[in-house]
């Protein structure tokens, strides 16, 4: 995740560059998918969720030893996902709970049921932070989300939680079928009060692997952070508050630099970028961690082809810290980064962006990410080949490649 307003902070208010402090792993940021049923149809669905009850779930006790597992690993922030969390019927006990073993709990649900005893509920909890996603406006929202009426009940949604003081953010996915939406959304998160604006790149998992044809093409993806850089700057130097964030496309902050040294001296370009390579860029593997509906861990919620383990076997504390090849190959800086990736001049703030995309478009994880949008020049690359992406034709990578 790229916070875009906390960086561009540092361009006004500049602060010492942190380091990371003690031995031993990072613990990661946990996303847990309590369950794959989902009242919506999403177009961009990593988990493909329908509403239904899937079997092989995890059981209510088996969730909660996972919960004493992440409380005593001591993980920095734990987001509770799904499909729609709100539809597994112990979401409540389980949320309650983590509010205790947790510095940092988050709700990720599209919005359509927090009103009445739901919203209580979430506000007697003390979340941190509830993400609530939408991707457009109105008859464009219900489209790409797959149900007539779904943008009025996510925007209830949105009012029900500020009414009860809810640190409450959007969360948007810029596609070719929704990159109209864009402004409207930002003025949208003005009128409303909402708290964080989170823009998430397509990313080639799930439904969103067959639907890779409607991803943002490169200029159009250019124009969307003109406007998040924008409104961003319009906050940190003292304008409307609204914090802006990006995911799963870090070329972000190769764009983000480039837009700072055309505005600011060189001095102060270098501090921010001293800041983006502590933080380091993509952090599947090291800094965010996924447990699925069936208990099984992912370097990140888009891997859903490869396993580290599954915590009704194993404690996720054990199976992070445990020598998963995968793991290893991931952490590693820099990472074995082939074509455009490879030879980048930003792969120290970049990470190589997301190699999900790279493994679903070529079979290969360390293959270029084709969604960077970053032009030769930008990169410090001469003459290079883009992989070009085509729309989903079946299965795009064969289960049992070797990535080692």
């Amino acid at each position: 995740m790229f916070r875009l307003t906390e960086y561009m902070h540092q361009l006004v208010d500049p602060t010492p560059v942190r380091t990371r402090r003690g031995s031993g792993p990072v613990k990661p940021v946990v996303i847990w998918n309590l369950t794959r049923q989902c009242n919506l149809k999403c177009r961009h669905c990593y988990t493909v969720s329908a509403d239904v009850k899937f079997p092989g779930e995890l059981s209510h006790d088996q969730a909660m030893t996972t919960l004493e597992d992440l409380g005593d690993f001591k993980v920095p922030a734990l987001i509770l996902s799904g499909g729609e969390p709100l539809d597994r019927d112990d979401w409540h006990t389980i949320a309650t709970r983590a509010r205790k073993l947790v510095r940092m709990l988050a709700l990720s649900t599209n919005g359509t049921k927090i009103h009445g005893e739901n919203a209580d509920k979430i506000a007697d909890i003390g979340f941190n932070y509830v993400g609530i996603s939408l991707d457009g406006i109105g008859e464009t929202n219900d489209w790409f989300r797959g149900v007539d009426g779904a943008f009025g009940d996510a925007l209830r949604g949105v009012r029900e939680c500020k009414k009860r003081g809810i640190k409450v953010g959007l969360r948007f996915c810029l596609t070719e079928g929704t990159k109209h939406c864009l402004p409207d959304l930002l003025k949208l998160c003005d009128d409303e009060g909402v708290d964080k604006f989170y823009l998430s790149h397509l990313v080639y998992a799930g439904r969103g692997d067959k639907n890779r044809g409607e991803d943002a093409e490169h200029q159009m993806t250019r124009w969307g952070q003109d406007l998040l850089l924008e409104r961003a700057w319009e906050a940190a130097s003292g304008g409307k508050p609204l914090d802006i964030v990006t995911g799963n496309n870090d070329a972000d902050a190769g764009y983000f630099l480039q837009w700072a040294a055309e505005r600011f001296d060189a001095d102060k370009v270098a501090h921010v970028r001293d800041h983006l390579s502590a933080w380091g860029g993509n952090s599947s593997g090291l800094g965010v961690a996924n447990i699925d509906n069936l208990g099984r861990i992912h370097p990140d919620t888009y891997w859903s082809d490869y396993t580290v383990g599954n915590v009704k076997q194993t404690p996720f504390s054990e199976l992070w810290t445990g020598d998963d090849p995968m793991l290893a190959m991931l952490r590693t800086r820099p990472r074995p980064l082939k074509g455009r990736c490879g030879v980048c001049k930003l792969q120290d703030v970049c990470g190589g962006n997301t190699r999900i995309r790279a493994l679903q478009v070529t079979g290969d994880p360390w293959a270029e990410d084709p969604a960077c949008y970053l032009g030769d020049d930008e990169i410090g690359v001469e003459g290079s080949e883009r992989l070009i992406v085509t729309p989903f034709r079946g299965k795009s990578h064969d289960p049992a490649h070797k990535f080692f």
